[in-house]
C-alpha cells in the first residue's frame, strides 16, 4: 500500500506536470500570434504603401506606444521605399517626424533604439546581398539572377547591393521583422502576387507561422480592404472573405431642394459626402448628382457595407450636421432601397475612375 508521503509527492508531481503543460500550451499559442509590435509593423507598412497618411499618423503613435523604437520605425519606412517607391516612403517619413515632434511637445520621450548603420563598406556588396538572399530563401542564388537579372543586370545589382546588402545590413530590425514589413507591403499592392508568394516563403524561413500570416491578412483587411487581404489568404490557403456582404445596403435618395437654398445645400452635401467616404470604413460610396434640366432635383447613390455601417453613419457628426442644417432646404425626400443584379461585379464598379 502506498505511504502517505509518497501519495502526497505523487499528487504534487501531478499538479506540477499539469501546470507546466498548461504554461507550455499558452506559450505556444502566444508564439503563434503576432505580438503588439509585429501588428504595428503590419499596419504601418500597409498604410505607408497605400499612402493613407491620416490613418498612418494614428498607427505611428500606436506603434511607439506598443514598444517600437524610433529607429525601428525609421528602418521600416526606409525599407518600404523599395516596394512602394520614394514618394510614399518620404511622405511617411515626414509624417513620422511630425508625430515625434507632437509627442515631444507633450512631454513624451520615445526610445531611440539601436543605432542605424548608414555606411556599408564591404568589399563586395553584391556578394553580401546574394548571401543574404540565400539565407532568406534557403536556396542557391546564381549571379546574375536568372531571367530579369540576365536581361537587366543593373536592376539585379540594385536588388542585391542595395536592398539585400545596404538596407538589410542594419540589425535594427530582424530578418523576421523585415519580412513582416515586406509581406504587408506586397499584400497591400495590386498585381504583385508572384513577389508576395516569394516573400511569404522567405517569411516562413525566418519563423513567421501560418497563423501569423493569417493574422497579417486580417490586419491588411482592416487597414486596406478585403480584396487585398484575400490575395494573401489565397496564397497561404486560407478561406477567402466575401467582398460583398449579404446585407449590403444600396439606396437612391431622391431629393427636391427649395430653389433659394440650392447653392448652400450643394455646398453642405458635397462636404458631407466627402467626409463620409473618407472617414467611414463602412461607407463605400455617396455619390450626389442633379438633373441637368432641373438642378433642384438631387439624386444620391448611397452604398454601405452593411446595415450596421448605415446605422453608424446616421450617428456621425458630419451626417448630423448635414441633417440639421439642410432640414429647412428640403422640399421633398424619397428613399429607394435597391438590390444589386450582379453582386460579383460590384467590386469593379469604380475601378476605372482614377
Amino acid at each position: 500500500m502506498m505511504s502517505k508521503n509518497k501519495f502526497l509527492q505523487w499528487i504534487i508531481l501531478f499538479i506540477l506536470t499539469l501546470s507546466i503543460t498548461k504554461m507550455n500550451a499558452q506559450e505556444n499559442k502566444t508564439n503563434q500570434n503576432l505580438n503588439a509590435k509585429e501588428q504595428s509593423l503590419v499596419k504601418i507598412s500597409s498604410l505607408t504603401t497605400t499612402g493613407n497618411l491620416g490613418s498612418l499618423k494614428l498607427q505611428l503613435n500606436a506603434g511607439l506606444d506598443s514598444g517600437l523604437t524610433i529607429n525601428e520605425i525609421k528602418e521600416v519606412l526606409v525599407q518600404l521605399y523599395a516596394y512602394c517607391g520614394f514618394p510614399r516612403s518620404l511622405n511617411a517619413i515626414n509624417t513620422f517626424k511630425s508625430v515625434l515632434d507632437e509627442r515631444k511637445s507633450k512631454g513624451i520621450n520615445d526610445i531611440e533604439g539601436k543605432k542605424i548603420i548608414v555606411e556599408n563598406n564591404v568589399e563586395d556588396k553584391y556578394e553580401q546581398g546574394r548571401k543574404t538572399l540565400e539565407e532568406l530563401t534557403k536556396m542557391p542564388q546564381t549571379k546574375p539572377a536568372p531571367g530579369f537579372g540576365e536581361f537587366a543586370p543593373r536592376v539585379d545589382a540594385f536588388l542585391k547591393e542595395h536592398l539585400f546588402a545596404d538596407i538589410f545590413v542594419s540589425d535594427v530590425l530582424t530578418y523576421k521583422q523585415r519580412e513582416i514589413v515586406t509581406i504587408s507591403a506586397l499584400a497591400s499592392l495590386d498585381g504583385v502576387e508572384g513577389q508576395l508568394q516569394s516573400h511569404i516563403n522567405m517569411g516562413k524561413n525566418t519563423g513567421i507561422t501560418e497563423n501569423q500570416l493569417a493574422q497579417l491578412a486580417d490586419l491588411v483587411q482592416e487597414t486596406v480592404n478585403k480584396t487585398q487581404a484575400n490575395t494573401a489568404r489565397k496564397i497561404i490557403g486560407k478561406p477567402l472573405v466575401p467582398i460583398i456582404e449579404n446585407d449590403m445596403m444600396i439606396r437612391i435618395s431622391e431629393i427636391e431642394i427649395i430653389p433659394e437654398f440650392l447653392e448652400e445645400y450643394n455646398s453642405i452635401l458635397k462636404e458631407e459626402a466627402s467626409a463620409s467616404v473618407k472617414l467611414e470604413k463602412g461607407v463605400i460610396a455617396i455619390f450626389p448628382m442633379y438633373q441637368k434640366e432641373n438642378p433642384t432635383q438631387i439624386r444620391i447613390v448611397e452604398i454601405y457595407a452593411d446595415k450596421e455601417a448605415y446605422q453608424f453613419h446616421l450617428q456621425t457628426p458630419h451626417f448630423l450636421k448635414y441633417k440639421s442644417s439642410t432640414l429647412k432646404m428640403v422640399k421633398s425626400l424619397k428613399l429607394i432601397d435597391m438590390e444589386s443584379i450582379d453582386k460579383e461585379a460590384m467590386s469593379d464598379i469604380f475601378k476605372k475612375i482614377k
